[in-house]
């Protein structure tokens, strides 16, 4: 009697365990058909987006290698516009002197740092300089060094440090980090 028992719960258990396999079976079947196109004409409006979207790719992807030669030449003559190694120092020195008097501030400790760039054959040259005076000329020296027609990239500025004594009321000292770059061979 005890094993007709333990023989009839395994046979409700594993039916019970049957049904669930088949519910879930159908669940998930249910769900694809739900989530798929029903009709041919549905199904055809879908493969249509998707081939208007491949297309698309497609388009965007010739207009960017037809335009690989033109952005080569604007890549080459910006390089081409950068100072030359040999001679960037004194011109980058004298055209910040230029902004500078021009703004009516004072440069000082103008030092500079160069790091080659193998690979494109430029050198990235760190500079920093200590600008003095009022705040309107030093907004100017800032401005003219945007718009100067060589590359300056401005990385920061910061209230550089100044005895109370030795400075005028009114006078900031800023100190400028910004970069530019140089070609290293023609």
């Amino acid at each position: 009697m005890r094993q007709d028992f333990t023989l009839r719960k395994r046979a409700i258990l594993g039916g019970v365990i049957l049904l669930v396999v088949a519910d879930v079976a159908l669940a998930v079947y249910s769900w694809q058909l739900a989530s798929a196109p029903h009709t041919p004409q549905q199904q055809f409006d879908v493969e249509v987006k998707q081939h208007d979207l491949l297309k698309a790719d497609i388009k965007r992807a010739q207009d960017i290698r037809d335009k690989i030669p033109s952005i080569q030449k604007d890549c080459d003559q910006f390089e081409q516009s950068l100072f030359s190694a040999k001679s960037g120092y004194s011109s980058v020195s004298a055209e910040l002197e230029g902004i500078a008097k021009k703004a009516g501030i004072q440069l000082e400790d103008l030092a500079s740092k160069q790091t080659e760039i193998a690979s494109r054959h430029l050198a990235e040259v760190s500079i920093d300089v200590t600008v003095n005076g009022d705040y309107k000329s030093v907004i100017h020296f800032l401005n003219g060094v945007q718009r100067s027609n060589n590359q300056y990239e401005v990385e920061t500025l910061s209230l550089a440090s100044e005895n109370a004594n030795q400075s005028p009321t009114g006078v900031l000292r800023v100190a400028v980090h910004l970069k530019t770059y140089f070609r290293t061979s023609s």
